[in-house]
């Protein structure tokens, strides 16, 4: 389930003329009913709601109340202030100079237009950190950074949900930043022409019968039919030669990414990651060889002595922002399958109440689902979605899981070998692989029942770039590998075991010696062979070739080009 909770505005959306018909308030409870929270997030303050509102509270599990100022736990009947409020001065200015009506909350100080230019002039005048919020013709004032999507984002975190299981509705300017936050942002019929213009769906029905003509789609399917509209949350896997992007939804699809060690497999998951966490969706990664140690928002469990436990993990991912990496290291290959089979239980368990972890990703998925895996009958194989299983080859995989896999990625050399071998081991029809090899970088993606593959180049992860420069920046390369300048005669022996030492050395060393190394091209093949940076070997060349250049000059574009790539801000 991708919808976990909606969250709706109250005037102009739920309500009409701030009464809330009875067949929305049923619409709310039978939505209620299938596990999903609701949310009001609302401009009114707390007291005047209850005024009008004609159901009960406890239909809605939080309130988000004073346009996100407010949390209200309906419940409890606990209140908790998410902003400070502005001293009492404030109210009394505004009184004084003639604005009326004038209401004021435990956080919001509201009026109408036209007494917003008071407003901001008071404010002014005031030196106070405020902000004004338009809302249909109210004008509300709060503390600088509050809105509805700080105050849902509040109301989430109480409930274990992220805004990304989440389905808002809303008709006004200050829903903005509601629709924006979660999924999916519905603006019901009777919106304002620039909220609906924002918004990925428009409801043919106005206030409440908007409200219940989505709650009737989510328990139909939970809304499938506006998926193929949530492009603005996809996550780029590469680049195609033609320079389209290769983009994966976030929702649905199931992964496998096959390929010989050393192919990139690492390079294209960890990108993949660092793109997926960026847009806070949350992700575990059973990492059975210690290779994800660095992922951003990520808290690492387990090394070779201690494997992590069931307990642990599921703490980890209590909070929905936070990432959780299982280091499986410890755990005895033979114990491995039954160790993953009892913890994906507990993982898809996790994700039917919550839907987190958004995504599941199996590296060296034969460890642990191999070929001769058999679910156990409380797995059901259309559970395995959003999943990103990688491994050396097809057949070493689990069947119930091939069976699941939407899109097969070939990695290296052998990338049209998987994508055959995977299609033979389904018994689909294979796809046209009259293409050449990828290139290194490259890899060969096939959706299933496509009648053709597409080639493109991975991006390059920022975590290994990260421990890139700082090995080859400041560590210390083995002698082998160190670049050595001796000179022509080799009267010299002066070792740089990286690139600092190599930028030291170089602005010491006599324009003989520097030109010897630059004409033999030794600069270009050492960062190339043992920096491992084609780009920068690259540019090397270009420089190596250039024979107008002094030895200065071409000392100074080498210099440029490490510090470019290497000490600049990454």
């Amino acid at each position: 389930m991708r919808y976990h909770a909606l969250a709706v505005d109250y005037d102009g959306t739920l309500a009409r003329h701030g009464e809330v018909d009875s067949t929305t308030v049923e619409a709310l409870q039978e939505l209620r009913s299938s596990g999903r929270k609701i949310i009001l997030v609302t401009g009114r303050e707390i007291p005047d709601l209850f005024k009008t509102f004609n159901g009960s509270p406890e239909i809605f599990d939080r309130i988000v109340a004073e346009n996100g100022a407010l949390l209200y736990r309906p419940a409890s009947r606990e209140e908790k202030l998410l902003g400070m409020p502005p001293p009492p001065a404030f109210a009394e200015e505004l009184r004084r100079r003639g604005v009326h009506p004038l209401s004021v909350g435990k956080v919001v100080v509201a009026t109408f237009e036209p007494f917003d230019g008071v407003v901001l002039q008071v404010i002014r005048e005031s030196g106070l950190e405020l902000q004004v919020v338009f809302n249909k013709g109210a004008v509300m004032v709060l503390p600088s950074g509050i809105n509805k999507a700080t105050g849902l984002t509040a109301a989430l975190r109480e409930l274990g949900l992220s805004h990304h299981n989440v389905i808002a509705a809303g008709d006004a300017e200050n829903d903005h930043a509601l629709l924006e936050l979660c999924e999916c942002g519905v603006a019901v019929g009777n919106a304002l022409p620039v909220l609906k213009q924002h918004a990925d769906y428009v409801s043919s029905e106005s206030h409440g019968a908007g409200v219940a003509e989505i709650a009737r789609k989510l328990l139909l399917d939970d809304f499938q039919e506006i998926a193929p509209r949530l492009h603005r949350h996809d996550i780029q896997l590469g680049v195609q030669t033609d320079n389209q992007p290769v983009v994966l939804s976030p929702y649905g699809p199931a992964v496998l990414v096959a390929g010989r060690s050393g192919g990139g497999k690492s390079t294209l998951v960890t990108s993949f990651l660092e793109r997926l966490i960026d847009k806070d969706y949350q992700a575990f990664v059973l990492d059975p060889e210690g290779d994800y140690p660095e992922l951003p928002r990520s808290l690492v469990l387990g090394d070779t002595h201690h494997p992590p436990s069931s307990i642990e993990i599921l703490h980890g991912l209590e909070r929905p922002r936070q990432n959780v990496i299982a280091n499986i290291i410890g755990v005895k290959l033979e114990d491995r399958p039954l160790y993953f089979q009892r913890l994906l239980l507990d993982l898809l368990e996790l994700r039917g109440r919550t839907g987190r972890p958004h995504w599941i990703i199996i590296d060296e998925t034969h460890h642990v689902l191999p070929a001769n895996w058999r679910a156990s009958s409380d797995i059901d194989p259309q559970s395995f979605k959003q999943i990103m299983a990688v491994t050396l080859t097809p057949h070493h995989v689990a069947p119930s899981l091939l069976k699941a896999v939407d899109l097969v990625i070939g990695i290296g050399s052998e990338g049209k070998h998987s994508i055959s071998e995977f299609a033979s081991l389904v018994s689909a029809q294979a796809p046209d692989l009259a293409i050449g090899d990828p290139d290194p970088g490259e890899a060969i993606g096939w959706w299933r029942g496509a009648p053709e593959t597409f080639c493109f180049r991975t991006l390059p992860p920022e975590t290994v770039r990260r421990r890139h420069v700082r090995k080859y920046m400041k560590g210390e390369l083995v002698p082998d590998e160190s670049f050595y300048f001796e000179g022509p005669n080799k009267k010299l022996r002066l070792r740089a075991q990286n690139l600092q030492l190599f930028m030291q050395i170089s602005e010491g060393v006599d324009s003989e010696t520097w030109m010897h190394h630059l004409k033999k091209g030794d600069f270009s093949q050492w960062f190339r062979n043992c920096i491992k940076d084609e780009e920068l070997a690259k540019a090397a060349e270009r420089i190596e070739q250039d024979a107008s250049l002094s030895p200065e000059e071409s000392l100074g574009q080498i210099r440029q080009q490490i510090e470019e790539r290497y000490t600049a801000p990454a």
